[in-house]
């Protein structure tokens, strides 16, 4: 209990660690920020682990408004703060009801966060400077020691002021992405290696968890019951109890000291042991659930118990184990001195009456009531009777006994058994029957059963071994190809596709098969020098092995395009002056516009276009045009003036040439594909392709390449919900405690906010020169190890920065904010190799290595 106290309490030192830090070097701190937080939650840890030894009065689910108040009856700074709380929570309920039914414009004050609402009470306790005075009051009227939060807290964070007010840059609720990663760096240097990398794959799904007020309620009273049934009530009688009987759950752990107790309900009797830690624990804390205290509870029907055996030794009150129909033992209980072993016996043999006994019988003796039966030692097979130095009788300290039911068919099975001396108390010697040696008939049955027991238990953990791995397979095997390759780079493949090599492929197709070059950019990428050359191929504008005529054959498609839609804007250009012409007249004449009047504007100027237009070589599809058409090719050409203006624009490569080139390439693959029309986003996809390519036809039909694949991620396209459900199962199998973290923190498991990197397959997150590296990592990929790659680098680049996301508790909107700032400093080269190795990972799980 002491050390589980400690682990509590030296949780809130690094968070404590992090205000300080960021008062110094902010000079305040923030109400808002994570830090607080942290602090917050760590404090009512420690408070509720103290709760649990005062389980009455605090069942309720808000333990520590409950605490808070109940000091504040006998402690005068404790009222103030409940004062004080009482008042945010009338004014935010105030500000709720005004912003439901007021009509009006006017901002209302900043409301409470939903974190400031659920910390409220420390958190204003810390504000107030006084939470150091509330603890060490809850220190001196309790019996456990909380001096470390009081130490930490009297010279730390109540004496620091805190600010409601924004900076000018707004980023005043948290550290720098840049500074939490330094954080990590410099602590980290303490952990030594990351264990998570060599952890094998969890293979169970855990079902998520309902964190609502009704599952914490349902909780706390089953933990209530189970509480009041360790007690007499109407259903139940109580036939013995006792406490401090220590049982050690499992071999390697130490012993727990426990209540034991007896009851019966009707003909049935129930063993129950249950851990102090429970018994004083806060029976409605929704972390209890998950306390492993629970699983050491045991709850026997003594239905199931056919032999008892008891030992007694001088150091202590005697052991007594539990033997089962299928002969496993239960854990032993250890009594403390003085009797309570035998006591127990008694009330077991009482209880039993009038269908069952122990065998042999407690014997009873005038003036101690019962008492063990008198055994003799036996010394050897040939003397029954043994004398120690002083001539004494031996007397037999273990005892067997047997739970029998005589009046069942089981009590009438013929039996032989070997002879144990007793004596009576009168004296004389009698013969008794001994449970423990019973005919080979029945032994043997019984390891038959042990044997198919044992057999069972192993048949059916290695059923739920497979069931977990078909679950897996299910989400997972979609995910990856089943040929497995390693994560590591082979030799050969450690530079790449080289100049040297692509220069022998030019030459002869037959030195290296197309998968080999595949293989060479998925380890290693392309040489840059030669990324103009590689990348239609990789694409699928070029096919590998096709010859110069055929190339030249797919670049005169752009052309036709070209004069398509250009032809189609002079129609538009003309079509918006006319009508900018028109509402202007109405306008300076004074008279109103009359929508009719419009439509007839733009029938007419229309057709006016049509035939006066004085363009040769146009091809008919123009003059088919409707109205209708005309306002969605004018609705995107204003989309992609404006995205272009602004795409890339500090990067040398996009002067106004190259820019007006951009344009070119995106009205033309918006012109074939009007149905989508422009998205934004887009120009990203395209702004690489024309850096490496520079060449209009070419980086058309190499982006038009590219959007057969991107284009589902876009609103019409439907497939990022798949994306983020694939998310979802990847983390939720290969991280389990990131996931639980994830659903804590307000539930982000719906990993929206890898929204943009799946959308444009990670451009705004990287530099330019790492855009190259990975997109011809994905774009080989799914013939070598996975189509879904994009998954893997968004676990990847998630993977790489865990440590921070947990040590910081991040929420939806820090992890946002974090990944926003880390954007274009990401080592690249590392977030591969680790995505590779999660691919690897996934492979191996599916292949049951």
């Amino acid at each position: 209990l002491a050390q589980g106290h400690f682990d509590m309490q030296t949780r809130e030192i690094e968070p404590v660690k992090q205000i300080m830090e960021e008062a110094v070097t902010k000079k305040f701190v923030h109400e808002d920020s994570s830090h607080i937080i942290a602090l917050c939650t760590a404090i009512e840890a420690c408070l509720s682990h103290l709760l649990k030894r005062r389980a009455a009065g605090f069942l309720r689910s808000d333990k520590i408004a409950a605490l808070f108040t109940k000091v504040g009856k006998v402690y005068d700074t404790a009222a103030d703060v409940c004062r004080k709380v009482q008042e945010q929570l009338q004014q935010q309920s105030a500000r709720n009801f005004r912003e439901q039914g007021s009509s009006t414009t006017s901002r209302p004050p900043q409301p409470l966060s939903a974190q400031a609402i659920k910390h409220i009470w420390v958190r204003t306790a810390l504000f107030e400077k006084v939470l150091d005075k509330i603890v060490q009051y809850i220190v001196d009227n309790s019996s456990i020691s909380l001096m470390l939060i009081n130490d930490v807290l009297s010279v730390g964070p109540c004496a620091l002021e805190y600010t409601k007010l924004k900076t000018s840059d707004h980023f005043w609720t948290d550290p720098s992405a840049n500074e939490l990663v330094q954080r990590h760096r410099i602590h980290g240097a303490h952990r030594g290696q990351d264990t998570s990398a060599g952890r094998r794959p969890a293979l169970g799904i855990r079902k998520r968890q309902s964190s609502g007020s009704m599952s914490e309620d349902r909780f706390a009273a089953s933990a209530r019951e189970y509480v009041e049934s360790l007690h007499q009530n109407s259903r139940t009688h109580l036939l013995y109890g006792k406490n401090n009987v220590l049982v050690q759950p499992k071999k390697d752990m130490e012993v727990l000291r426990g209540y034991l107790s007896l009851h019966q309900a009707g003909d049935n009797l129930t063993l129950k042991w249950t851990p102090n830690q429970l018994i004083n624990g806060t029976l409605g804390d929704c972390d209890l659930e998950k306390s492993i205290y629970w699983d050491y509870a045991l709850t026997v029907p003594l239905r199931q118990i056919v032999c008892i055996h008891c030992h007694q030794r001088p150091d202590c009150g005697g052991t007594l184990v539990l033997v089962s129909q299928d002969g496993i033992q239960r854990p032993p209980l250890h009594f403390p001195p003085g009797g309570h072993l035998l006591a127990f016996l008694s009330c077991l043999e009482t209880g039993l009456l009038p269908r069952g006994q122990l065998e042999p019988p407690l014997w009873s003796q005038k003036g101690k009531g019962k008492v063990f039966p008198k055994l003799r030692k036996r010394s050897s097979a040939a003397r029954l009777i043994d004398q120690d130095r002083n001539g004494e009788e031996q007397t037999a300290a273990d005892y067997v006994f047997r739970i029998v039911y005589p009046g069942y068919p089981t009590a009438k099975a013929k039996t032989l058994y070997k002879k144990r001396h007793l004596y009576k108390p009168e004296g004389g010697l009698v013969v008794m029957d001994d449970f423990f040696f019973s005919t080979s008939v029945p032994l043997k049955m019984l390891c038959q059963n042990m044997k198919r027991q044992i057999v069972s238990r192993a048949f059916y953990g290695w059923l739920a071994y497979c069931r977990h791995l078909s679950t897996v397979r299910t989400h997972l095997s979609a995910l990856v190809n089943h040929n497995i390759v390693p994560p590591d780079r082979p030799c050969e493949a450690s530079g790449g596709l080289s100049k040297e090599v692509w220069s022998k492929y030019q030459k002869d197709c037959k030195n290296y098969k197309e998968l080999e070059l595949l293989r060479l950019v998925y380890y290693g990428g392309v040489q840059h020098d030669i990324r103009k050359e590689v990348w239609p191929f990789l694409l699928g504008h070029y096919k590998f092995g096709m010859g110069k005529k055929d190339m030249n054959q797919i670049s005169e498609r752009y052309q036709q395009v070209m004069r398509e839609w250009k032809a189609c804007e002079v129609i538009v250009r003309q079509r918006e002056k006319e009508m900018q012409s028109a509402i202007f007249a109405k306008l300076s004449s004074g008279s109103s516009i009359d929508s009719h009047v419009l439509r007839l504007v733009h029938r007419d100027s229309t057709l006016t276009m049509i035939y006066t237009l004085s363009l040769t070589n146009v091809d008919s599809k123009v003059f088919s045009v409707q109205i209708e058409l005309l306002d969605t090719v004018a609705l995107n050409l204003h989309r992609i003036d404006k995205d272009v203006q602004r795409c890339d624009r500090n990067y040398y490569y996009f002067t106004t040439a190259n820019l007006e080139k951009l344009r070119n390439i995106m009205c033309s693959y918006v012109w074939e594909h009007l149905e989508m029309g422009y998205v934004q986003g887009m120009c990203d996809l395209l702004a690489p392709l024309m850096v490496i390519l520079d060449d209009e036809c070419l980086a058309y039909s190499c982006f038009t390449q590219l959007m057969k694949r991107m284009s589902q991620n876009f609103p019409n396209g439907g497939a990022m919900d798949t994306q983020f459900a694939n998310m979802r199962s990847l983390i939720q199998i290969l991280d389990s405690e990131l996931f639980e973290l994830m659903q804590q923190n307000g539930d982000y498991t719906h990993f929206y906010f890898c929204y943009r990197w799946f959308l444009l397959d990670f451009k705004r997150e990287l530099l330019y020169e790492d855009v190259f590296a990975v997109w011809e990592v994905i774009w080989v990929a799914p013939r070598i190890s996975s189509k879904h790659f994009v998954l893997f680098l968004a676990l990847a680049l998630v993977t790489v920065y865990r440590e921070i996301i947990i040590d910081n508790n991040m929420d939806f909107t820090d992890i946002i904010k974090f990944f926003n700032e880390m954007a274009e400093r990401h080592d690249v080269q590392h977030i591969l190799k680790i995505a590779r190795e999660l691919v690897h990972k996934v492979q191996s799980l599916m292949d049951n290595k």
